[in-house]
């Protein structure tokens, strides 16, 4: 898990998972929700292929930063996770 600021993608047959590095808190809610998916010991360390989509998906929701999004090949997108922020109000709060 890098630093940089590109967005990468991994496949598999019924979801697409991104994942941009510089939003990344280090929170993980990925590899603690789903460590068969999400290894950082591996290469690549997102391997959607482990999991069903719905199951997925729903780690990916829990993603505090928004640095993990996925689209489902049926169209189905990733959803804000909780009630949106005003933008006065800081992250976090």
């Amino acid at each position: 898990m890098s630093g940089g600021s590109e967005k990468k993608v991994y496949q598999a047959r019924s979801i697409t998972v991104t994942f941009e590095a510089r939003r990344c808190l280090h929170a993980a809610e990925c590899v603690q929700g789903l460590p068969e998916v999400f290894d950082i010991a591996k290469r690549p360390w997102i391997q959607p292929g482990n999991a069903t989509a719905e199951r997925l998906a729903e780690v990916v929701r829990r993603c505090p930063s928004g640095a993990l999004r996925y689209e489902l090949v049926d169209g189905g997108t990733d959803a804000p996770a909780g009630p949106p922020r005003s933008p006065a109000e800081p992250p976090g709060g």
